[in-house]
């Protein structure tokens, strides 16, 4: 049976990605919005329709229409639960690509709400996080006792994406933030501690740095036995490493932390990427590894993925987890991180159908 899938911000790199992976499915029937209308030339397979955020009762509208709500209208950092509180009231399932720990704080707030109206709200659902999760969960389920998650992203030049991502990244730098380091809360300043870990080819070995993710917290909750999460992030060529780190801990806190301040970072690395993306790739990987007991012993279970395209990555991250709502296979009333809602055999099976290879080893 045809369902009616809402994309909001689907225009951007990241939205179009994940519209492109649910076109391919035939229970959906895409509406995408942007605050833009499109070139008259443009032909589209989906219904397009200009909306902003903000005009309230023209999004209540547009929700009301749909079965499935899929937000990409980032930077996630500057929105409310607008959206989501309209999901819960209208009965419409929901997912987004939100990748910012204060909105995941928000919208975790609205569980009990969204039980209680039988809505299924999966968040954090792109590649990081998002397909990172579900690698620490594979992970996690190898042990008897997990106890320790190290999970590190790279990312080449731009990863296909557009500057909505540039903005995230530097937004990710305003704050120190909280960490689950040895059984205690502990405050760690972004792009700080610098490892080098190693990912799969082309990547190999690249440095990594301390970055604020909803991981940082969602992880420990949906794990509890485990003391320690860590979660690292860094950039391809290594140069951009070098940049973000003089922007956190160099540039100051006030210029930083000023939308104005963010924006011109954002753009001026956009416009390098725009550069740079042509000998580096866009592509993403990922390293999940987990430490912990297995048969009484102390053992190290490991998880990587590579893909040469950030954005389409994201793409198979969000659709693959709106084509199990499409098919009945997902209902899990509630507000939920993908760890907690996505079992893996679903993960595995979506990630195969799309050819992504997810290597797993022992250490």
């Amino acid at each position: 049976m045809t369902q009616r899938v809402l994309i909001l911000g689907g225009r951007g790199r990241i939205g179009s990605s994940v519209a492109r992976d649910i076109a391919k499915h035939p229970q959906a029937q895409l509406t995408v919005t942007g605050r833009r209308a499109l070139e008259k030339q443009q032909e589209t397979s989906f219904k397009y329709l200009v909306l902003d955020l903000a005009e309230t009762e023209k999004l209540r509208e547009a929700i009301s229409n749909a079965d499935i709500v899929v937000h990409c209208a980032g930077p996630f950092h500057y929105r409310d639960t607008t959206v989501l509180q309209i999901c819960i009231e209208q009965g419409v399932n929901y997912l987004d690509v939100s990748d910012h720990r204060s909105y995941t704080g928000k919208v975790l707030t609205l569980h009990e709400q969204a039980v209680e109206k039988g809505v299924s709200a999966v968040i954090n659902t792109g590649i990081f996080p998002g397909i990172s999760n579900s690698m620490v969960r594979q992970c996690v389920e190898q042990f008897d006792e997990p106890e320790k998650i190290h999970l590190s992203y790279v990312v080449a030049g731009s990863g296909g994406a557009g500057v909505t991502v540039m903005r995230t990244t530097f937004l990710g730098l305003q704050n120190p933030f909280e960490a689950w380091i040895d059984g205690k809360w502990e405050t760690v300043k972004p792009y700080t501690k610098r490892e080098t870990v190693g990912f799969p080819q082309p990547y190999g070995q690249n440095g990594v740095y301390w970055f604020d993710m909803p991981e940082t917290f969602t992880l420990p909750k949906a794990f509890p036995t485990v003391k320690s999460v860590i979660t690292k992030f860094g950039s391809v060529p290594d140069f951009y490493n070098h940049l973000t780190w003089i922007a956190a801990n160099v540039f100051p806190v006030g210029w930083i932390q000023s939308r104005g301040g963010v924006e011109f970072l954002a753009q001026v690395s956009h416009k390098m990427t725009d550069v740079t993306d042509n000998f580096s790739g866009i592509g993403v990987a990922i390293r999940s590894e987990v430490t912990g007991i297995k048969d009484s012993q102390t053992k190290t279970y490991c998880s990587t993925l590579a893909h040469e395209n950030t954005a389409v990555a994201s793409g198979y991250g969000t659709g693959s987890i709106a084509q199990l709502l499409l098919e009945g296979k997902l209902k899990k009333p509630g507000v939920y991180p993908v760890e907690e809602a996505l079992p893996t055999d679903l993960f595995e099976e979506t990630m195969r159908s799309r050819g992504i290879e997810i290597n797993q080893q022992w250490l």
